[in-house]
C-alpha cells in the first residue's frame, strides 16, 4: 500500500484514538492480526502502528548486494505476515516520543518490532525511540534483510515520494 499524505495522516493521527477507543486507554488489544505493511497491522478492526520501527513502504524498492532491484516493502510485509501466521497478537498502547500513538505488539512473548529489526526487515525509528537500535545493529552486522544490499531509509523514501507527488501536482496545475 503506497501511503499518500492523507493515508499517512490517517495512520498517524487516527491510529491513537482508534486504538484507545477500541482497547480502552492503556489496555491491550488481542486477536488475530492482518498485516497492512511492514510496520502496521490490524487487530479486531483497529489499525496499529508497531512501536519503535520503520519498515519500507509497499511501493519502495531496494537493491540486493548484486544490484538487483526488489520490492523490499512487500518483502517486509510478507515476512511479518509469515511470522504472525494465525497466531494471536497482543498489542499494548505506547506513546512515541513525537506524541504519536503506536503499540508494542507481541506474538506470545516475542516483541514483533524487535523481530522485524533483528531480521533486517525494518530499521529502528530513532526519532521515536532507541529501543530497537541493538536489534537493528545485529541485523546490520550479519547483513540480514535490508542490510544485505542497499536501501533508502523509509522516512527519506516517503519524503522524496511526497516531494515528487507535489511536484507532479504543481506541474499539472500549470
Amino acid at each position: 500500500m503506497l501511503r499518500t499524505p492523507l493515508a499517512v495522516l490517517i495512520l498517524s493521527g487516527a491510529l491513537g484514538p482508534a486504538l484507545a477507543a477500541e482497547s480502552g486507554a492503556g489496555h491491550p488489544i488481542s486477536g488475530r492480526a492482518t498485516v497492512i505493511d511492514g510496520d502496521t497491522i490490524e487487530v479486531r478492526g483497529t489499525r496499529i502502528r508497531l512501536y519503535g520501527i520503520d519498515a519500507p513502504e509497499a511501493a519502495q524498492t531496494c537493491e540486493t548486494s548484486a544490484g538487483r532491484s526488489y520490492k523490499c516493502g512487500r518483502e517486509a510485509a510478507h515476512a511479518l505476515a509469515e511470522r504472525i501466521g494465525t497466531g494471536i497478537v497482543t498489542c499494548e498502547p505506547h506513546r512515541e516520543a513525537s506524541g504519536r500513538r503506536a503499540a508494542i505488539c507481541r506474538l506470545g512473548h516475542e516483541d514483533l518490532s524487535a523481530w522485524m529489526a533483528a531480521q533486517g526487515h525494518a530499521v529502528a525509528d530513532r526519532r521515536q525511540s532507541t529501543t530497537y537500535a541493538d536489534a537493528e545493529s545485529k541485523a546490520w552486522a550479519t547483513r540480514r534483510g535490508l542490510w544485505a544490499g542497499t536501501f533508502e531509509e523509509p522516512a527519506e523514501w516517503r519524503r522524496a515520494s511526497r516531494s515528487a507527488e507535489a511536484a507532479a501536482g504543481s506541474a499539472l496545475a500549470e
